[in-house]
């Protein structure tokens, strides 16, 4: 049976369906504002090293006639003048370009007492640190993967002596580099990494609730507008990269159907993944889970009310986490001048499985000004099967989403090694676990 999802409506009144336009306003105020599900870095302690070199990029190649910039940030290992040992660190998905600054202090937070920022570390272990950004953080990863390629190039084109180098990313990051390597051997270039990494990357799939993606087209179309050239709340939900990353995706607020086909870009990027190889073959691949590794999910019940929002005039928005499979499982629903409700079919109950977490529903909350329990607030984003690359059909998704993936034997991942996260952590936050296993890997 197809993953999917249906919306029922209500009978609708006669005459005007559309409110006047001074009732609109108010309830145009009350809906959330801003780029949906794209916080930006949180604030950290971690003291910002401006970068020794700044490389402007543009991509090696185009997609869909599109050319990605980006910029890199070099931090050579402390007293050295030349790049020697490079290790390129990608940036993930956001909306919007690449904040470089906060990327920084985010992955070079300080994970545990006594010890330095994970940064820090790798430069103290002789890597020379290039932090890798995009102009479009939401556009096609294959258009970023140019970007990540010639950075590659440039890296290989300054640096001195033979040693390889190290090449990956956080979150989307993993999944750009993957494709630029993998694209590089296929087309018989040499990239000279001889380690590829992935922190808490979506191998196989990220998850955002469908009635969350729903609430963003609902509050794009009848929210606060925003100011020309600016984007609007369901935009990163739009997006390329969104519609690459998810395992289930709609494309408006009233959509019947399946959802893990809805967009044809994910089966197109899939697809390409498989012409190139799927994954590099060259280099080590070293893969990190911020959530558990043996199938213990984050608490968070399947099936249960969210929120029950009651704004101005009537408007209506209900929220439940997701229900473990079945079929016509109600998900929430909203209400404007009539109601519609949204049932899902097998469809597995993403929120509570093991995996990097993301604050969706309290993100949602948050604006539409209502309080939520705090078992809610950080439902799985990345599941840990996912994130190590488990080897399953990446559409259907036939494996149990609490398959314990430390016991997974070598032949079920396309990894060469992972660790998982001691618990379901933030989505690719630096911790001491996942941060001490890839300087120990990196050091062999």
């Amino acid at each position: 049976m197809d993953a999917r999802i249906d919306v029922k409506a209500g009978s609708r009144p006669s005459g005007d369906e559309a409110l006047p336009a001074e009732q609109m306003a108010q309830v145009a105020a009350a809906l959330p504002g801003g780029v949906l599900f794209s916080p930006p870095f949180p604030n950290t302690t971690a003291a910002h090293r401006p970068p020794d070199e700044e490389w402007p990029l543009v991509g090696a190649w185009s997609y869909k006639g599109l050319p990605a910039t980006g910029t890199a940030h070099v931090y050579r290992a402390r007293g050295r003048s030349e790049l020697q040992r490079p290790l390129i660190f990608a940036d993930g998905f956001r909306y919007g370009p690449s904040d470089m600054p906060g990327l920084y202090d985010y992955l070079n937070t300080r994970y545990a007492d006594g010890r330095s920022g994970l940064l820090d570390e790798l430069q103290e272990q002789g890597y020379d640190v290039i932090l890798l950004g995009f102009g479009e953080r939401h556009t096609y990863i294959q258009a970023n993967a140019g970007v990540a390629a010639s950075c590659i190039f440039r890296a290989n084109a300054q640096k001195i002596g033979g040693e390889p180098m190290a090449v990956g990313g956080i979150s989307m990051g993993g999944l750009v580099t993957r494709y630029a390597l993998a694209r590089l051997e296929y087309n018989r270039m040499d990239h000279n990494t001889g380690v590829y990494f992935s922190l808490d990357s979506p191998h196989n799939g990220a998850w955002i609730p469908l009635i969350l993606q729903q609430l963003a087209y609902f509050s794009e179309k009848y929210g606060e507008k925003p100011p020309p050239g600016q984007p609007s709340q369901a935009d990163l939900i739009k997006s390329p990269a969104a519609q690459q990353l998810l395992w289930a995706w709609v494309p408006s607020e009233d959509y019947s159907g399946p959802v893990a086909t809805a967009s044809p870009l994910r089966g197109e990027f899939l697809q390409d993944l498989r012409d190139v190889g799927w994954f590099p073959q060259r280099p080590i691949k070293l893969g990190m889970a911020s959530g558990r590794g043996d199938g213990t999910g984050n608490g968070v019940p399947a099936g249960a009310q969210v929120f029950d929002w009651n704004g101005p005039l009537g408007v209506n928005a209900t929220a439940l986490t997701q229900p473990d499979g079945g079929v016509d499982q109600y998900v929430g629903g909203k209400k404007l001048l009539w109601r519609t409700n949204s049932t899902t079919t097998a469809v597995p109950a993403h929120d509570g499985a093991p995996g990097g977490t993301l604050d969706s529903f309290k993100l949602v909350a948050e604006g539409l000004g209502v309080e939520i329990d705090p078992v809610f607030e950080n439902t799985c984003f990345v599941p840990t099967i996912s994130a190590v690359a488990a080897s399953y059909d990446p559409v259907t998704w036939p494996m149990d989403l609490s398959t314990a993936a430390n016991d997974l034997n070598p032949d079920q991942y396309d990894l060469d090694a992972f660790v998982c996260d001691e618990t379901n952590s933030p989505h690719g936050q630096v911790t001491e676990p996942l941060a001490s296993w890839l300087l120990d890997q990196l050091g062999k």
